[in-house]
């Protein structure tokens, strides 16, 4: 399935295409969605590209993702979808510039270009072309980048909130500390995939930079362009900053813990020492020997009970002595 955008009067006509002979000329930009082999022959005779497969689409070295070919301009980054789930992923996207018409093929529906659709077809310049649609998908991936790593960092501040809280606020709550280093291994993995689509955007856009050399492109976009690389090395750097904090949240997660379990066995370690001496006591007057004065002694179980008392007590007060509890 794919898309056209016909340049109107004041807006982008959207028009989804079945018949593939009907494609129009002055398409200013064509997104391929899930295309199929024919679809992608269709767009390849209008505009005279060749569509890179999915497969292609994968690859990780530069040289496969920003080429020039035939006048075309390739560019395929990485863009984040499903963000706002548990299940964050990235996918890769191309960006295809060929005489002023940008062509996109994607396999996964990334917010910013439904964002970018809705603006564009409620106003746009009149002379709007591919190259102007393409820095609107850019910006506004990196305007997305930005509200995920915004509310990355919001939730990361509730995560560590959470580890610190007062001790008066957890007495009598049960610590959730799976649900916690659940949350964080989330937020870790949703700042590592934006960090990666971040780079990614930020080749492109250093690639756009090297091309316009040659290329008249206006001023304002030129300027745009110069933006977009500070907004991205920023984000990243912001990104990388989260990455960070999250590893010292991770950490100080583990070290909790540490200290709980620490505890629990100091405690079961204190319970043995105390009860040590009383049961010694307990077994030496349990032992079956014949001759034992006490076991006639009217008063020998009222001591006995007094010795293991005592026995428990003292090392009991030791121990509050040496603040060892």
């Amino acid at each position: 399935m794919f898309s056209v955008f016909v340049l109107s009067e004041t807006s982008l006509k959207k028009a989804v295409i079945e018949d593939l002979t009907a494609l129009p000329e002055n398409a200013v930009w064509i997104d391929l969605v899930n295309p199929s082999a024919a679809e992608d022959k269709a767009v390849e005779r209008l505009a005279g590209i060749a569509i890179p497969t999915r497969e292609d689409m994968q690859e990780i070295e530069i040289s496969s993702r920003l080429y020039m070919e035939n006048g075309a301009r390739y560019m395929t980054a990485t863009l984040m979808c499903h963000s706002d789930t548990d299940m964050p992923r990235t996918t890769a996207v191309t960006f295809i510039l060929a005489d002023h018409r940008l062509v996109t093929v994607r396999y996964d529906l990334p917010k910013p270009f439904a964002l970018v659709e809705a603006k564009l077809a409620r106003s746009c310049t009149p002379l709007i072309t591919g190259e102007m649609v393409l820095m609107e998908l850019l910006d506004a991936v990196i305007d997305r980048c930005a509200d995920i790593l915004e509310r990355c960092g919001t939730e990361i501040d509730q995560v560590s909130h959470d580890i610190f809280e007062p001790e008066s606020e957890r007495h009598g709550q049960a610590k959730r500390y799976s649900q916690i280093l659940i949350s964080i291994g989330r937020k870790g993995d949703l700042t590592s995939k934006v960090r990666e689509s971040l780079v990614s955007i930020g080749r492109v856009v250093t690639f756009l930079s090297a091309v316009v050399e040659g290329v008249k492109w206006s001023k304002d976009m030129r300027e745009q362009l110069k933006t977009m690389q500070r907004d991205v090395a920023s984000l990243t750097d912001h990104a990388s900053y989260l990455s960070n904090k999250i590893t010292f949240v991770l950490d100080a997660m583990l070290g909790v813990v540490n200290l709980e379990q620490n505890n629990i066995i100091k405690l079961f370690s204190v319970m043995a020492v105390v009860l040590m001496p009383p049961t010694l006591i307990a077994s030496i007057y349990g032992m079956n020997f014949k001759v034992m004065p006490e076991l006639e002694w009217v008063h020998g179980y009222p001591m006995a009970l007094v010795m293991m008392l005592i026995a428990a007590v003292v090392p009991y007060w030791i121990f509050k002595w040496k603040k060892w509890l």
